[in-house]
């Protein structure tokens, strides 16, 4: 006689197995979090906007407004730190008009000031080239982010424009409210960037070939810096105080939130060799460094 009783427990039993095995091997990745390394000093900086790190020559690159964010007054300049954050040269570059973005290229430092980008020379911290934007009068020029080929990808938060400079030809590129007010830029390509649309708070993916916009993760209110985790994951900010890292599936998870205390989080870098966040404070005047673990 067959024992139909044992075969179906063994059914279940199988089943259960497998079904354990399955949910284990789709079971989500452990939350990241953030443990505070550092804070540099807050009597030397002036309204730090951005960081940016040179793994060539392991500086750290911050600009400073020191002054309001869209005023030509000349007060803007570039700091130099160390990934322990002491500042090793206060006012490497000076003379510039509310620094805000960065990028890196083959010696050549790509800064944005107010309606014009400027490149300095690393070596001597001199700028050597201006590219105004289209019409000075009406622009805002935000973030900048370089692809590996050295094409420069430059946002305008205010009047909805992207502008590329590539072979020394500096154009719009894309342009329209569908942008909705683009801040935080990083490239993935020479035709794809993930834009930060401060108006709706969202982190998006632009093909600037065919002018498509597709949504990868939503609700982070003034979304300011964007960087890569070097494994299809991002770090964003947004600029009232919070950080988030939202993995490839645009799933989002809260790292940081500040704005209880009033500390901003303004244009992020990370350094993965050290798993290190660094978070410009903005009115605070300081760079804050985190560990992401």
């Amino acid at each position: 006689m067959i024992n139909l009783s044992g075969s179906i427990s063994c059914l279940f039993i199988a089943t259960g197995l497998f079904l354990g095995i399955s949910q284990a091997s789709v079971a989500k990745p452990k939350p990241k979090k953030l443990v505070k390394v550092w804070e540099s000093d807050s009597t030397l900086l002036r309204t730090p906007e951005s960081v940016l790190f040179d793994a060539a020559s392991e500086i750290v690159y911050v600009a400073n407004i020191d002054g309001k964010a869209d005023e030509l007054d000349g007060n803007g300049f570039i700091s130099q730190m160390t990934t322990d954050g002491k500042v090793t040269n206060l006012r490497w570059a000076t003379g510039l008009n509310a620094p805000k973005g960065m990028g890196l290229f083959k010696g050549k430092l790509y800064v944005t000031d107010v309606y014009r980008l400027v490149e300095i020379n690393t070596a001597t911290g001199q700028v050597e080239k201006t590219y105004d934007a289209i019409d000075p009068k009406n622009a805002f020029l935000n973030d900048v982010t370089v692809t590996n080929d050295g094409i420069v990808y430059v946002s305008d938060s205010r009047f909805d424009k992207i502008y590329r400079l590539k072979d020394g030809n500096w154009e719009v590129v894309m342009s329209g409210e569908q942008l909705n007010k683009p801040n935080g830029l990083l490239a993935e390509g020479k035709n794809s960037l993930l834009i930060g649309s401060t108006k709706i708070g969202a982190l998006r993916r632009v093909d600037l070939a065919t002018q498509k916009i597709t949504t990868i993760a939503e609700g982070m209110t003034v979304t300011d810096g964007i960087v890569s985790d070097g494994k299809a994951g991002f770090f964003v900010s947004d600029w009232n105080g919070q950080v988030f890292f939202v993995d490839k599936l645009g799933e989002k998870q809260s790292l940081l939130d500040t704005r209880a205390s009033k500390i901003n989080s303004a244009d992020i870098e990370y350094i993965k060799r050290g798993k290190l966040l660094l978070v410009p404070t903005f009115f605070k005047n300081t760079v804050v460094a985190y560990r992401v673990e």
